[in-house]
């Protein structure tokens, strides 16, 4: 396992980080429940092979994800960093960061976090939440106290919003998204690390997204990389500015064959970064071909996402991503936020008359429709 200065923090942590919020466990009677048993091996054989971060939140897993990992920390505690979030959504008044961070720590059973987020912070949470209930004083109170040892936050917002909270000298690290199919977060990580932050990263295969097989990824690679998930997190991993890539492991498998990624030194050549950067350019040309995701066309009389529909394409034909392609496009017509199916298109044309790349919107979708059908 590689290790890596986590920014100014004085802790090297390791390249790959555990991330515990898809714990194995299933629905029942509308709760999720966890196979306490079954994580806590696979967390204990990340411990074993050299993971020594793992992150969790306050609301992951049905909110049992802490009370599981406080659980596989028994015995590790002074082997491991323990990251956690406090969900910045639910503060409704001043004294909410003590009462949750309090909470938290009896759920891990933990004297300390040693890296307690700001949960998804953003332009909104942090001009209508932080400042506005002095949680920014809360955390610093928290610190002098010993409960928790760095003041940290998770990004899901603009990048030049990201540069903005590291301006304010609070915090010491930032977890953030990055990986193969979205970069937009490199120049703001880079200067993340500039300032002295931690760096880790959220989704470097793409929530899952780039764990299939897709022959056009691993193609950038020529043949030096075991399938699509190894090059999608020897990517992030060869950013010089990133310390750790997180990873949301439900099996053993998963955990044993990213810790050998996470264990390989040599760094991706030249000829490597130019490979990936050719192949995702060019990917990316032809994806704007069917569809820059402007949202012009929107909305569908018939609540067709046709944006959603075009990118679940993009997947397919672009980057091969064909067996995530195709469950995506199974969610199209039973849920809401995935809009309707293709097959609801009644022709109206008003799509069309909207889009400024003049994609002939009708006929794509039966294209797609009869594409899909045939998978």
């Amino acid at each position: 396992m590689q290790y890596r200065e986590f920014g100014n923090t004085g802790v090297k942590i390791s390249a790959l980080g555990f991330g515990a919020m898809r714990l194995p466990g299933e629905e029942k009677d509308g709760q999720f429940i966890i196979d306490e048993e079954t994580s806590i091996k696979i967390i204990h054989r990340a411990f074993e092979l050299g993971v020594n971060y793992i992150d969790t939140a306050y609301g992951y897993c049905g909110g049992k994800s802490e009370i599981v990992v406080g659980k596989a920390l028994k015995g590790y505690r002074d082997k491991v960093y323990l990251s956690t979030k406090m969900s910045t959504w639910n503060v409704k008044q001043h004294g909410d960061y003590r009462r949750f961070l309090e909470e938290q720590l009896k759920k891990l059973d933990v004297d300390y976090i040693d890296f307690y987020h700001f949960h998804s912070l953003g332009k909104d949470r942090w001009e209508n939440i932080v400042l506005k209930y002095d949680l920014v004083k809360e955390a610093y109170q928290a610190k002098s106290e010993g409960l928790i040892k760095h003041i940290s936050f998770s990004f899901h917002d603009k990048p030049e919003v990201m540069m903005q909270l590291i301006d304010t000298g609070i915090f010491e690290t930032v977890l953030c998204q990055y990986n193969l199919l979205d970069r937009a977060n490199e120049e703001a990580i880079a200067y993340a690390k500039s300032k002295g932050l931690g760096v880790a990263i959220m989704g470097p295969v793409g929530g899952g997204r780039l764990a299939s097989a897709s022959e056009i990824i691993t193609g950038a690679m020529k043949g030096k990389a075991k399938s699509t998930p190894e090059v999608a997190l020897r990517f992030v991993l060869a950013n010089p500015n990133v310390s750790c890539a997180l990873s949301g492991m439900s099996t053993i498998e998963m955990v044993e064959e990213n810790a050998r990624v996470a264990s390989i030194e040599e760094p991706l050549s030249a000829e490597d970064w130019e490979n990936i950067n050719i192949t995702f350019e060019r990917t990316k040309k032809l994806a704007d071909l069917y569809c820059t995701g402007c949202e012009y066309c929107l909305p569908c009389p018939q609540g067709i996402n046709i944006p959603k529909v075009f990118s679940i394409m993009n997947y397919h034909k672009v980057y091969g991503l064909t067996e995530y392609a195709k469950k995506q496009y199974e969610n199209l017509g039973k849920k809401e936020e995935f809009g309707s199916s293709p097959e609801d298109c009644i022709e109206c044309g008003q799509c069309e008359d909207k889009c400024p790349q003049f994609i002939k919107i009708r006929d794509q979708l039966k294209r797609i429709q009869k594409e899909f059908s045939a998978l």
